[in-house]
C-alpha cells in the first residue's frame, strides 16, 4: 500500500487533506512551513494552518477593549475587521492537550483545499518529520508509523526510513503534499 492509499482518507469532515510537520523545538518547522505555504499558495491552493502551542498565548494586547472585556470574564471574544476576524474562546485549564480532530473541525472547510498542522506529534495523522542531526536528538519516525516522509539535509541514522525530502527545497515538499492530496 502506498502513501496515497494509506492516507487518502485522512481528512477533515471527509473533505480536506491534513498533513502535519513534527520535530523538536528549534528544528525549523515554522520556517519550513512558511516556505511550503508560500509554494502551495503560489500553486493556487488555499491552505489552512493549525499550530499546537505548549503555552498560553494571546491574540490581543493589554489595554485594548477586546482584551479588557475578555479579562473581565467574556467566555468568547470575536475580533473583526474588514480584512480578518478571530474568535478567542476561553477554556478551563485542561490536563490534556487539545484534541486534533476537535481543532480541525473548527475550520471553514469550504474555503480551504488542505490543512497543514504544526505539532500534535502524538496524534495519528500523516506527518512529515523535520530532522536535523545537529540537534542531537533521535528521529521520531522509528516509533511513529504515521510519519510518511522526513525533510532533512542529513543522512538518517537508521537504514529503514520513510521517503526523504530535501529540507532546503520547499517546492519539492509542496509537490509531495500535492501528490498525496
Amino acid at each position: 500500500m502506498d502513501e496515497r492509499e494509506r492516507f487518502g482518507s485522512t481528512s477533515v469532515k471527509g473533505t480536506l487533506p491534513v498533513f502535519g510537520f513534527v520535530a523538536p523545538s528549534g528544528s525549523g518547522k515554522t520556517t519550513l512551513l512558511r516556505r511550503v505555504v508560500a509554494e502551495l499558495t503560489a500553486k493556487g491552493l488555499r491552505v489552512g494552518y493549525l499550530k499546537h502551542a505548549h503555552h498560553r498565548f494571546d491574540l490581543d494586547v493589554p489595554g485594548k477593549d477586546s482584551f479588557e472585556i475578555r479579562a473581565a470574564g467574556a467566555a468568547q471574544t470575536l475580533l473583526a475587521s474588514r480584512a480578518r476576524w478571530a474568535l478567542q474562546v476561553e477554556e478551563r485549564a485542561r490536563e490534556d492537550d487539545p484534541n486534533l480532530d476537535e481543532m480541525l473541525a473548527r475550520f471553514e472547510c469550504e474555503r480551504l483545499d488542505l490543512i497543514l498542522v504544526e505539532g500534535f506529534k502524538h496524534a495519528a495523522y500523516p506527518k512529515i518529520e523535520v530532522y536535523r542531526a545537529i540537534l542531537g536528538q533521535p528521529p521520531l519516525y522509528p516509533s511513529d508509523p504515521d510519519i510518511i516522509a522526513v525533510a532533512t539535509q542529513d543522512p538518517l541514522p537508521t537504514a529503514a526510513h520513510p521517503q526523504t525530502l530535501p529540507l532546503d527545497d520547499p517546492e519539492s515538499i509542496a509537490d509531495f503534499i500535492m501528490e498525496l492530496s
